[in-house]
């Protein structure tokens, strides 16, 4: 999990913000004082003090107070900049207060990538959902503390809760969304197939096989096959070259491994084999990928 950036917002009525997108990062929107409405493809949500939403596509969208108000583009406004990553932002007509913390969160995993996929565009968390409210409202308490006192240390104090804000308001949505309970999340929490997954996760270099998955987990290899199938929605070996390539094109990313070195960490001999199945599963050459 990486900050993009943090931003505690100081709003006062009339105001209304516009959001861009942000292709491969986490929206967060924490309100700690008052209350305003969200808008994310159309979807109208109303946040009070103590809810926090989740945009977890990065799709632009639009907030606005209890009035009617003018959207202007958020990076059009003036912010007071403490570090790159960290600003504040003042906006609003003078009128009552909103206090918001907003957001952007990067998750470069491969099965972070993987759960946001999961995930609906908009994750709303009010306190009753989930046995982990207390530990929400806490750490959200512990974020207005510090956005009203700044103290020195205040943008490592406020980026660290809000990484737990977001990790707690996706387990929320897990616990308590019955579209959790199925797909690739709803194989996580078999007992049989989440843990052959776990395995495949831990060890993606491991000589693994229908077969030896089975025996892993204590099932007869036909059984494991169509339960595994059923759960996840595509085949063991399929899923296999999948994860091996998305954990291949996290190491190009983040190293100076070289390709044939990569290929080994994910268990393949052969640097030609590996590369035709990159290509196959990516959709890029494994050479093409790294970044600036």
């Amino acid at each position: 999990m990486e900050g993009v950036f943090y931003c505690p917002s100081f709003l006062t009525e009339p105001w209304g913000l516009e959001l861009p997108a942000m292709p491969g990062c986490v929206w967060f929107h924490a309100v700690t004082e008052g209350e305003c409405t969200l808008e994310v493809d159309g979807e109208e949500r109303r946040v009070v003090a103590g809810e926090l939403v989740l945009v977890p596509h990065g799709n632009g969208h639009r907030g606005w107070g209890q009035e009617t108000a003018s959207t202007p583009l958020v990076t059009e406004l003036p912010h007071t900049y403490i570090t790159d990553n960290y600003a504040l932002l003042r906006h609003g007509g003078g009128g009552r207060q909103t206090h918001l913390v907003c957001g952007g969160i990067r998750l470069d995993h491969p099965a972070a990538r993987q759960l946001l996929q999961c995930l609906p565009g908009i994750i709303h968390i009010t306190p009753p959902k989930s046995v982990r409210s207390d530990v929400l409202q806490s750490t959200l308490r512990a974020l207005e503390e510090e956005m009203d006192h700044a103290r020195p240390g205040a943008e490592a104090v406020i980026s660290r809760l809000c990484d737990i804000v977001v990790i707690h308001a996706i387990r929320t949505w897990i616990e308590t969304d019955p579209a959790a309970q199925t797909g690739w999340l709803g194989a996580l929490q078999d007992p049989q197939i989440g843990t052959a997954i776990a395995a495949i996760h831990r060890a993606p270099a491991d000589d693994w096989s229908v077969a030896s998955l089975a025996a892993h987990v204590g099932m007869s290899r036909s059984a494991f096959s169509a339960r595994f199938t059923d759960l996840v929605g595509e085949s063991v070996m399929r899923y296999i070259t999948t994860w091996r390539m998305n954990v291949a094109l996290d190491l190009l990313q983040r190293t100076d491994l070289t390709v044939a070195a990569v290929a080994a960490r994910v268990g393949y001999e052969s640097e030609a084999a590996f590369s035709r199945a990159f290509k196959r599963v990516i959709g890029k050459t494994a050479s093409s990928v790294r970044l600036p």
